[in-house]
């Protein structure tokens, strides 16, 4: 068997670059697949159209405006989450207690409301909650960094260990505050005087939460793309060693931007507690600290991107629960149809990074290169 025989058919070489509108063409594209390979498994799976699915799915997120505004909440708050991630991740520290940072920025905002509503006119308290929110978020982030910078320990298991600290913290605080007594929660707080609740605006209640996040989003995309700490960020992420070469302090880098990514995941738990629920529960950050590094991911860090992102995993949430209680369907058979979205969308991501070459059209490459050397 010759040489050419030999070789695998195809081959996957990393592209140089790739035209914005072609990556973005490559994305679009395996949505609509998505779409498709779904229409065939909802048929297969309740004999049903496809199309009257992807209604009610449509329906589930934006079908009121009631539910228009629900979904924007949840979506700006897995925003402000990714955009707390963003400026770790492009650090290549891979901040995994997202959840813990916004448990303890939710407690920090719960005890506020709790211990200084009655004392507080409603926008200095919204201030100091926002402050102290923001503080024990970066707290919490500050820990790891220190011990990554200092000791080179394994920020992934510290962070996530975090995690569990700070849901045993939340339960501890559960059970202090709770009202009433043997409920094992701690109820809707203020609910009487609504005293750290968000005020509505335009008589939008959610408008608020909105403002706040997309100004995080365009300052962290500033801060990310213009600034000097933007810069050393991307210089860590790339070479710790050209890092220290370039005269960047690197130890100073790495604790300077986890407690920023801290605050802000600490602040999406002031959101939380005031700007949404009015509680606090071990569940209030629902697992968005994970799926918003989906989000980080998929956008690159790019926080106006994020925003389409966020926009569309609330989306697929949303959508999976109104077909699962419209249609009668199990739980778990609305969210294979929300997996099929995600694996597709995921797997573009590979043909944006990667080419496919066949076997006949690398042989004509390397002739054309040894053509072309041999005529120089």
């Amino acid at each position: 068997m010759d040489k050419k025989n030999r070789e695998p058919l195809l081959r996957v070489t990393r592209r140089d670059s790739i035209a914005w509108y072609r990556a973005w063409g490559i994305r679009l594209l395996s949505v609509v697949l998505a779409l498709i390979v779904c229409a065939f498994v909802i048929y297969a799976i309740v004999a049903m159209n496809p199309l009257k699915v992807y209604d009610a799915m449509w329906k589930g997120a934006f079908g009121t405006v009631r539910r228009s505004w629900i979904t924007t909440r949840d979506a700006m708050m897995l925003l402000c989450i990714g955009v707390g991630l963003a400026p770790a991740f492009r650090m290549r520290f891979w901040n995994i207690g997202a959840e813990g940072q916004i448990l303890v920025g939710g407690i920090a905002t719960a005890a506020c409301m709790i211990y200084l509503g009655k004392y507080m006119p409603t926008w200095l308290l919204l201030i100091v909650m926002a402050v102290c929110s923001l503080l024990a978020g970066a707290a919490w982030g500050f820990l790891p960094a220190l011990f990554k910078a200092r000791w080179d320990t394994n920020e992934t298991l510290f962070t996530l260990m975090m995690n569990y600290i700070a849901i045993q913290l939340t339960s501890f605080f559960v059970a202090k505050w709770e009202h009433p007594a043997g409920s094992n929660a701690v109820g809707i707080i203020n609910s009487g005087t609504k005293d750290g609740w968000f005020p509505s605006i335009f008589g939008q209640q959610y408008l608020l939460n909105v403002i706040i996040v997309l100004v995080l989003a365009v300052l962290m995309f500033i801060y990310l793309r213009s600034t000097k700490h933007g810069f050393e960020i991307a210089v860590v992420g790339e070479s710790e060693n050209t890092a220290r070469y370039a005269g960047i302090s690197v130890k100073k880098v790495i604790m300077r931007t986890m407690c920023l990514s801290g605050a802000i995941c600490g602040l999406s738990g002031f959101l939380a507690v005031s700007g949404a629920s009015h509680t606090i529960s071990t569940t209030t950050a629902g697992g968005r600290g994970f799926t918003a590094i989906i989000v980080a991911w998929l956008a690159k860090f790019n926080t106006f991107v994020m925003i389409l992102i966020s926009f569309l995993l609330v989306f697929l949430e949303k959508g999976a629960s109104q077909i699962a209680s419209q249609y009668n369907l199990n739980e778990y058979a609305s969210k294979v149809i929300t997996g099929i979205i995600l694996f597709f969308i995921l797997g573009s991501e590979f043909f944006i990074n990667y080419r496919i070459v066949p076997r006949h059209r690398v042989h004509a490459q390397a002739a054309q290169a040894e053509k072309e050397e041999k005529t120089a």
